[in-house]
C-alpha cells in the first residue's frame, strides 16, 4: 500500500521552465491594479488579457471614492438586512463576482483566482485561444472558464507549471504553428463526420498498399559492358559500390531465379571483382585468388574481417607464475581482459587497457608475452614433452620457441635456429627475459641444416609465406603480392619441409613428429606443399589434435590431394576471430628416402655433360657398359643412349605442367631436365 498524499502539505519546488518569459509581469500587472493591493500569485498570459479586460470596466479611483461614501451613507437597516440574509448555492458564485467587479483583485477573492490543479485538454485550450471564427474565446466564455478553474470540474484540464504558465502559451507560438493548429482543428472536425465504416476501409487500403511496397523489391541490373569498364577506370560513390557488391552478391547465391536473361554468371563474378577490388583496395591478383579460395558470401566475410584488428592476446609464462595470479594483476592495473578460450590454458585476451600492456612490470619481469591467438596452435600441435630433442627451424621472434620451453619445463634441448642474423636478437633478448635456459640459437640455412646436425625428436617449421592471413596486421600484402611471389615463397617452402623431414628421427622413440605452418591461406603455399612432402619422403599425416579449425583441402578447382589431407586444420579471421593459418602434422616412419626419389635426384643433380654415359653407348649395338656407375646395364640404343630409368625420368618430365617447368627452368636441376628431356625428344 502506498503513502497517502496530503493535500494541505505542498512542497515548494523551484522557478519553472517558462519563468525567463515571464519575468516582468509584476511591472506590467502594475499598471492595472491598485497601488495598494499586491498581486497575490503571477499570471499567465491568457490570465493577464483577462485582466486588463476587466480592468478596462472597473470604475476610477473618484467613482471608487463616490460609491465607498454612498455605501457608508446608506441606511443601516439595508446593510444590516444585507449582512444577515444568508447567501448560498449560486448566488455565492454571482456575489464573489460582484464583489470582484467593484473591490478589483485581493486577497480576499484569492481562493476563486486560484488556478485548477488539474490537466486541462488542449484541445479545448486551442479552441479557445485559436478559433475566434469558430464563437470561442468570448468574454461570456472567459466567465465560464473562470468558473470552471474555480470548482475543479473533470472537464477543465490543463498542464501548468509552479507559477501557472500553460505549456502551450500563445505567446510561444510562432504564426506558421498557430495556423497550423488551426488547419489540424479543420481537419478533425470533418474527419469527425465521416462514419467508422469508411475510416476501416481507408485503413484496408492503406495496409494492403504497405504490403504491396514490402514484397516488391528492386531487381538487380547488371550494366553493360561499356559501364564496367567506366566503372573501373573512374569509380564511383563508395556507397553505391557497397551497395552493388550486396546485390550482387544477392543474385549470385540464387542465380537461376535472379538472374537477368542472357546474361551469364562470368559477367556477374567479373563485375564483383572490379567492385571488390576498388572497396577493399586489392590488386586484381590477390581478389582473384581469394574467389577462386571462398565461396561469394564468405568471400566478402573475409574481406571485412581483414579491415578489423584482431584481439590482443598474451601468453602466461608459467615458468614464473600462474595465469590466474597473472590476471588478477593485470585486472589491478586496469586492465580488462578475459580467458582466451577452453582450448588454451595459459592465453589471456586483452580488451582494453589504461596502461601500456608491452611496458608494465609484469611483462619487464618475464611473467608474459605478446602472442597471437593462432601462434599458439603449432606448439599444441607439436606437443613436446619432457627432455626432447626439438628444433625450431624459423624461430624468430621467439614467441613459439619460449613456449615449447615453457611446456618442457625447461629440460631437454632446444635448437632455435633462424637464417636472419637481426631478427635473432630479438629471440635471444625474449629467451632472457621469459627465464628460458633450455635453448640454443643458430644462424644457418634452414635448407642446409641436415649437413649441420640432425636426430630431433620433433620439429617446428613455421615457414616464411606470403602473409594473405595477417592482412589485418599488414595492409600493403593487399597491392604487392603478385603470382611470382606466390611461386617463389612455395618453393622455398618445399626445399624447407624436405630438410626439415631430413632432421627428424624416425627411431625417435617419443617423438619422430613434425609439424608444419603457415600464417598464408594460399592452396599454393599449404595444400600443394604438403601433398609434395608425402610424395618424396617416407612420411604421413596425424591428428593435429587441434579440436576447431577447418579441414584441409582434398580437392581445389582441377587438382586433387591426398585424402589424408583432412587431416590438417586451416583458420581464417571471420571465422575463429584470429589470424589465418595453416597447421599440418606429420609422423615419419621411416629415415630412408625412397628408391624412385633418390635415382630422380641423383640424376638431376649431375650436369648435362657429366651424365656418366660413356662415348661407346652411343654405337648401335647394345653392349655392357664398363668403368662406370651403372656398370652391368644395358643401353638400348632406341633409348638415344639412356638408361631405362633416364628414359623413365624423361617421360615424367613430358608430363610436368608448364608452371612447375616455369619453376625449375633456371635452376640446375631444371637444366638437367631440359637437357634429358631434349634428348629423348630427339631419340623418338
Amino acid at each position: 500500500m502506498g503513502r497517502k498524499l496530503d493535500a494541505s502539505r505542498k512542497e515548494k519546488r523551484g522557478p519553472g521552465r517558462k519563468s525567463r518569459k515571464q519575468k516582468g509581469a509584476e511591472a506590467e500587472l502594475a499598471h492595472f491594479l491598485a497601488a495598494d493591493v499586491p498581486a497575490s500569485k503571477r499570471l499567465c498570459s491568457r490570465s493577464r488579457r483577462r485582466a486588463a479586460k476587466r480592468c478596462q470596466e472597473l470604475p476610477t479611483p473618484v467613482d471608487k471614492a463616490n460609491a465607498d461614501h454612498q455605501e457608508l451613507s446608506a441606511p443601516q437597516d439595508k446593510k444590516k438586512d444585507f449582512h444577515q440574509k444568508p447567501i448560498t448555492g449560486k448566488k455565492t458564485h454571482e456575489m464573489q463576482h460582484q464583489k470582484a467587479s467593484i473591490l478589483g483583485f485581493s486577497d480576499e477573492n484569492a481562493e476563486w483566482l486560484t488556478l485548477a490543479k488539474r490537466k486541462r485538454l488542449q484541445s479545448e485550450e486551442s479552441k479557445e485561444e485559436e478559433c475566434p471564427e469558430l464563437g470561442y474565446g468570448s468574454e461570456e466564455d472567459s466567465v465560464s472558464d473562470n468558473e470552471h478553474l474555480s470548482l475543479g470540474s473533470g472537464d477543465a484540464e490543463e498542464m501548468v507549471d509552479d507559477y501557472g504558465t500553460s505549456s502551450n502559451s500563445e505567446s510561444e507560438q510562432l504564426p506558421i504553428e498557430k495556423a497550423a493548429r488551426k488547419l489540424k482543428l479543420l481537419q478533425e472536425k470533418k474527419g469527425s463526420r465521416q462514419g467508422s465504416s469508411s475510416r476501416d476501409d481507408n485503413d484496408d487500403a492503406v495496409a494492403s498498399d504497405l504490403a504491396l511496397n514490402m514484397d516488391v523489391e528492386e531487381a538487380f541490373v547488371l550494366p553493360s559492358s561499356q559501364a564496367i569498364q567506366e566503372i573501373s577506370l573512374h569509380p564511383t560513390d563508395l556507397h553505391v559500390i557497397h551497395q552493388r557488391i550486396r546485390d550482387n552478391v544477392e543474385v549470385l547465391q540464387n542465380f537461376a531465379t535472379r538472374r537477368e536473361a542472357e546474361r551469364t554468371r562470368q559477367e556477374y563474378l567479373t563485375l564483383l571483382r572490379k567492385d571488390l577490388a576498388v572497396y577493399f583496395s586489392y590488386g586484381d591478383y590477390l581478389i582473384e585468388k581469394l574467389m577462386e579460395l571462398f565461396p561469394v558470401s564468405e568471400l566478402v566475410d573475409f574481406l571485412e574481417a581483414n579491415e578489423v584488428q584482431r584481439p590482443m592476446t598474451i601468453r602466461t609464462n608459467t615458468l614464473k607464475t600462474r595465469r590466474r595470479d597473472l590476471a588478477q594483476v593485470l585486472i589491478n592495473r586496469g586492465v580488462n581482459l578475459d580467458p582466451l578460450g577452453k582450448w588454451s590454458k595459459t592465453g589471456l585476451v586483452i580488451y582494453d587497457s589504461s596502461v601500456p600492456i608491452g611496458a608494465t612490470p609484469e611483462y619487464l619481469a618475464g611473467h608474459y608475452m605478446l602472442q597471437g591467438a593462432s601462434s599458439l596452435l603449432p606448439v599444441m600441435a607439436l606437443a613436446p614433452q619432457e627432455n626432447e630433442k626439438i628444433l625450431d627451424m624459423c624461430c624468430a621472434p621467439g614467441g613459439k620457441t619460449s613456449y615449447i620451453a615453457q611446456l618442457m619445463k625447461n629440460t631437454g634441448m632446444i635448437l632455435a635456429n633462424d637464417a636472419n642474423t637481426e631478427r635473432l636478437k630479438s629471440v635471444v633478448g625474449n629467451l632472457h627475459r621469459l627465464g628460458v635456459t633450455n635453448t640454443v640459437v643458430s644462424n644457418y640455412d634452414g635448407r642446409q641444416f641436415p649437413k649441420v646436425l640432425g636426430g630431433f625428436d620433433r620439429v617446428l617449421l613455421d615457414a616464411p609465406c606470403s602473409g594473405t592471413g595477417v592482412i589485418s596486421k599488414d595492409p600493403m600484402i593487399k597491392t604487392n603480392k603478385v603470382e611470382v611471389d606466390l611461386q617463389r615463397c612455395a618453393h622455398l617452402q618445399k626445399e624447407l619441409l624436405l630438410s626439415a623431414i631430413d632432421s627428424v628421427d624416425a627411431n625417435s622413440e617419443t617423438g619422430g613428429y613434425l609439424v608444419y605452418c603457415t600464417c598464408s591461406i594460399t592452396v599454393e603455399e599449404n595444400e600443394w606443399v604438403t601433398e609434395y612432402a608425402l610424395k618424396k619422403r617416407n612420411v604421413k599425416l596425424v591428428p593435429t589434435g587441434l579440436d576447431f579449425g577447418k579441414e584441409g583441402f582434398t580437392r581445389f578447382r582441377e587438382r586433387r590431394f591426398h585424402p589424408s589431407l583432412k587431416l590438417a586444420r586451416r583458420f581464417y579471421p571471420h571465422t575463429h576471430n584470429m589470424d589465418g593459418f595453416y597447421v599440418a602434422k606429420f609422423k615419419k616412419f621411416s629415415n630412408m628416402i625412397p628408391k624412385l626419389v633418390k635415382e630422380v635426384d641423383s640424376v638431376l643433380a649431375t650436369e648435362p655433360t657429366s651424365l656418366d654415359i660413356p662415348a661407346a653407348v652411343a654405337a648401335p649395338a647394345a653392349k655392357q657398359v664398363k668403368n662406370s656407375k651403372d656398370q652391368g646395364l644395358e643401353v638400348n640404343e632406341q633409348f638415344n643412349g639412356l638408361s631405362p630409368a633416364q628414359h623413365k625420368t624423361g617421360v615424367k618430365c613430358k608430363r610436368k605442367s608448364a608452371m612447375q617447368k616455369r619453376l625449375h627452368r633456371k635452376s640446375t636441376a631444371g637444366k638437367a631436365k631440359k637437357h634429358m628431356y631434349k634428348k629423348f625428344k630427339k631419340g623418338n
